[in-house]
């Protein structure tokens, strides 16, 4: 089924290269992972496999991305090798992840309950060894209770421990140290010392058992790891929500008006499609019958909905909420805004930050270190006090495992990363957050950033005040004439005026020059350019004007400006509040973009920028210090977008798919740079209060495990509920 063409789709990307191959990007979801180790090792299994030109695992996000050559290996191929390295693997697919969290937290569940349950039983055992005077209780009796914890401690040991001993395992056998190294030799020390005193109280172990403690250990570990990922599961529906927005089927319209029921990866360019009402549009294409709104909040984070009526655009994955309409399909697949932004989510989910390469570089000499200082306690107290020697060994075992240290970061980037594509700013690139915290000289490109790329009619000036029309109506006939066009200036002219009713008939447009068309008068009206219409008229540095005439005599000019955000003056201001050198970099007129930046409180602006231009202050900004960022429209501006420490590209159609920006703000609302700044910072924050906390738990508890004060399901108790806080404070980012 993996291999099956249409099924691919689902969860592939494909490439054609310079040389002609057929290059594939492929999600999986991956299920056994418990620490950062794991995803070493699946990425070595995936990339030992024929084919595979490079393998992305994320131990936090429990998936893998593949790019494989399609005329060397198939999907089922690196599918296999994953399951050779004792994990499994499934399409990312809504089906295949739903089932694969489902089992997951159904096997997690049990052996949480196994642990809990026989913990409860193991401590009744022991309490009598606990509360009896020395001699009360007869040594018989103490060993049938041993016993007795000994056969209860087995399906903890077999069943709810055997994560920690398969993860041991696969890490030993690809000669690396993971985490679950040191917890499963502490399980394990435990249980045959204690299994030495129960059955031979006089022998080398001597007469303590530890199953109590062992039990107690399991079930504290397995209750943080069991709250860990039900956080994780909650992170992944937020994701499944836009990875599965699109129907599985549409109701296609065939040339002789029979509706027929087909798959949504078979549309194509051209068909026409029939959406009811609470169906999400399956394709971009164009309203072409029917008026409705439309939520769009998924792609947009604009919680409104937008209204729209023929020969407007929709958009796949927004909703149909007010009524049955037909579409036009003009993109369909991985062309659509939706799937360019499901793979941008999906890219930064397996994406490795630098703080994180930086933190798995010092990993595996702590986990030494950790083994070595237990085999150091362990001698030293075999010296003094043999009896406690085993039990020291544990406690330093359990309570120096660093699961806290390795959840610090990716949670919170995580977090911080689906909050900020809820607000409108999808990463493709989780080290932008860092770099968005520290922005000192934020480059903005002026059209399609701070404007909307759109005109509008700012000034009507009357040619012929003698002449008995009004304002009023020439604006209308303006606006009516306009219809007829898809111009720019025309579409700015219908959304300033009313149209007026007017019958028009012989219209035409001429390039260069404007509309023209008979009025039911007879009248010849033309708008368009003053010299054709008649006028004369001077331009200016917004480019010539507008004019409206009738019957060669000119009646009106219409001058244009550009419109900016809505929101643009508003978070310039905030940035520049907060220290942000925002700067103005344009290639448009340089009259044109000192005027912008006025309007905007900018005092840097400069104009008439080639591409080279723009890259050469974007390097001197950065040879002066500090981060420099750049917003711009993801292909005009790409290589100052590469070039910047930290990049974002307005989310226009389908260019998000081909930016390499570090973010595409999908919402183009320039607020949310705003918002996604303040949520960096505060993520920085939250890292750091992270990595304080687990350092401040070890610096703590590991001199307490050394002096003997602190026994094995306490150090179990407080390893759990570090990792619990580590990601419970990571998750105030999503809020």
């Amino acid at each position: 089924m993996v291999d099956d063409p249409a099924e691919l789709d689902a969860f592939t990307r494909w490439e054609r290269q310079a040389d002609g191959r057929h290059v594939a990007e492929s999600s999986l979801r991956i299920t056994g992972m418990h620490c950062a180790a794991c995803a070493g090792t699946i990425a070595r299994a995936l990339e030992r496999v024929p084919g595979v030109l490079d393998a992305r695992v994320s131990a936090a996000a429990q998936c893998a991305t593949v790019r494989w050559d399609a005329g060397l290996t198939r999907v089922s191929a690196f599918v296999r090798a994953v399951e050779a390295a004792g994990y499994e693997a499934a399409p990312d697919t809504a089906a295949a992840a739903r089932a694969a969290r489902q089992k997951e937290a159904r096997v997690a569940l049990w052996r949480l309950f196994v642990a809990a349950f026989c913990a409860m039983q193991i401590m009744m055992l022991a309490t009598p060894a606990y509360v009896s005077a020395p001699g009360e209780l007869a040594p018989d009796h103490k060993r049938l209770l041993d016993w007795g914890s000994w056969l209860l401690t087995l399906p903890v040991l077999w069943f709810s421990a055997a994560p920690f001993f398969a993860g041991a395992w696969r890490s030993l056998r690809q000669r690396r140290i993971g985490m679950d190294v040191p917890v499963a030799i502490g399980i394990a020390v435990a249980f045959i010392a204690s299994s030495g005193a129960a059955f031979d109280p006089g022998g080398v172990f001597g007469s303590e058992v530890y199953f109590d403690s062992l039990a107690m250990f399991v079930s504290f570990l397995l209750g943080g790891r069991f709250l860990e990922m039900r956080a994780r599961h909650r992170a992944e529906l937020s994701l499944e929500d836009a990875t599965t927005r699109l129907p599985q089927s549409v109701l296609r319209l065939r040339p002789d008006g029979v509706v027929e029921t087909v798959s949504a990866r078979r549309l194509r360019p051209g068909d026409r499609v029939r959406v009811p009402v609470g169906q999400a549009f399956a394709a971009d294409g164009v309203l072409t019958e029917g008026v409705t709104q439309a939520d769009e909040s998924l792609l947009s984070g604009e919680s409104r909905p937008v209204a729209k009526s023929g020969g407007d655009a929709v958009v796949a994955g927004s909703v149909n909420l007010q009524a049955p309409v037909v579409m036009r399909v003009d993109l369909v697949g991985p062309d659509t805004r939706y799937e360019a932004i499901v793979a941008l989510m999906r890219a930064a989910r397996t994406q490795r930050p630098a703080m994180l390469a930086s933190a798995d570089r010092w990993a595996a000499p702590f986990l030494w270190t950790v083994l070595l200082l237990a085999a150091a306690a362990g001698a030293a107290w075999s010296v003094s006090d043999p009896s406690r020697a085993v039990w020291v060994v544990v406690s330093v075992l359990i309570v120096t495992c660093p699961c806290a240290l390795s959840l610090a970061a990716p949670s919170a980037l995580l977090a911080a990363a689906g909050a900020m594509g809820r607000r409108g700013l999808l990463l493709r690139n989780l080290d932008a957050i860092q770099g968005l915290a520290r922005v000192r000289t934020l480059f903005v490109d002026k059209t399609g950033t701070l404007t909307e790329g759109r005109l509008r009619c700012t000034e009507v000036q009357r040619l012929d005040p003698n002449d008995a029309a009004t304002t009023e109506a020439l604006q209308g006939v303006a606006a009516s004439l306009a219809a007829w066009s898809h111009h720019p200036r025309s579409t700015a002219l219908r959304e300033a005026f009313d149209a007026a009713e007017i019958a028009w008939r012989d219209v035409r447009e001429l390039p260069g020059q404007g509309l023209e068309g008979l009025d039911a008068q007879g009248c010849r009206w033309r708008l368009g350019a003053a010299a054709w219409v008649g006028a004369d008229v001077a331009g200016s540095a917004d480019g010539a004007p507008t004019c409206l005439g009738r019957d060669g005599h000119p009646l009106a000019c219409f001058v244009f400006d550009e419109r900016l955000r809505d929101d643009a003056v508003a978070a310039v201001r905030s940035l520049q509040d907060e220290g942000v050198r925002v700067r103005l970099l344009s290639g448009d007129d340089p009259l044109r973009a000192r005027r912008i930046a006025t309007q905007l409180g900018l005092a840097s602006a400069t104009g008439a920028m080639t591409p080279g231009d723009k890259l050469a202050a974007v390097r001197a900004a950065q040879r002066n210090g500090g981060i420099v960022a750049m917003l711009g429209d993801g292909i005009n501006d790409a290589p100052v977008l590469a070039q910047a420490d930290v990049s974002f590209a307005m989310g226009e159609g389908a260019l998000v798919a081909r930016t390499q920006a570090d973010g595409v703000l999908v919402s183009n609302r320039l607020g949310d740079i705003v918002r996604a700044r303040a949520l960096a910072r505060k993520t920085l924050r939250i890292v750091r209060q992270n990595f304080a906390w687990a350092a401040l738990y070890n610096a703590a508890c590991v001199p307490l495990a050394l002096a003997g004060w602190l026994p094995p399901w306490a150090a179990g108790l407080g390893m759990a509920a570090s990792s619990l806080f580590v990601v419970l404070n990571s998750l105030r980012l999503s809020r």
